[in-house]
């Protein structure tokens, strides 16, 4: 419910100034807070890491069946296999996409707090929530570097696709297959490794929600 509220306010927010300042102050009149905000867009991008991974593993496999290609239509061998790494690369830079819009309301959230604790006049009550504040920045820096960590692994692993698909489409016959199967192991090896970097922020990404449900 709250993203289709979302998705409203944000055409409304859009025709105001299409700015994010705009838009938080929009969702804020209707009760949708920036924590709020900040919990819907960590979310969506660990959803957007996890569509990845699967992008990923499916672009290897393409790869992997137009190696052990014995026969057939080898160009729709390559296409499948070229159609994989597209959406792979769609995959990547919507991951990079959800992680700036979680450090863009980070930073208002961040900067609407601690304003905010200026305002609190009761001593105990401004340092217990500067303590709060402390405590979720700390949480949140770790989530960004893990996610910027898992995010950075994408780069060279779509690269080594990027250049063995143009390989390939210069000189499709079994011999340039053949030419290019050694540098199958290391792709696996990396996008495994990728995985698992994205298996690590999805972990802090759930951990951090719930902290800051809690809070």
């Amino acid at each position: 419910m709250k993203k289709l509220i979302t998705t409203a306010i944000l055409s409304t927010s859009l025709l105001l100034g299409g700015c994010q300042s705009a838009y938080y102050g929009a969702m804020e009149k209707v009760g949708y807070h920036k924590r709020d905000i900040m919990v819907d867009r960590v979310e969506d991008a660990k959803e957007s890491q996890e569509e990845a991974q699967q992008q990923f593993s499916s672009a290897l496999e393409e790869m992997q069946a137009l190696l052990n290609h014995d026969g057939g239509d080898l160009e729709s061998a390559y296409n499948k296999a070229k159609d994989e790494y597209e959406s792979a690369q769609d995959a990547a830079d919507d991951v990079t996409s959800r992680i700036d819009k979680v450090e863009d309301v980070a930073e208002a959230l961040f900067d609407e707090w601690q304003s905010e604790i200026g305002e609190i006049s009761k001593a105990s009550l401004r340092r217990n929530s500067e303590s709060k504040l402390k405590e979720t920045r700390r949480s949140y820096t770790q989530l960004v570097k893990s996610m910027r960590r898992a995010e950075s692994k994408m780069e060279p692993v779509l690269t080594a696709m990027k250049d063995n698909m143009l390989y390939l489409k210069h000189n499709l016959n079994a011999q340039a297959i053949g030419a290019i199967k050694g540098e199958f192991a290391s792709l696996q090896t990396d996008i495994s490794g990728l995985i698992k970097e994205m298996n690590k922020s999805i972990d802090e990404s759930n951990k951090f929600i719930a902290s800051l449900e809690n809070k």
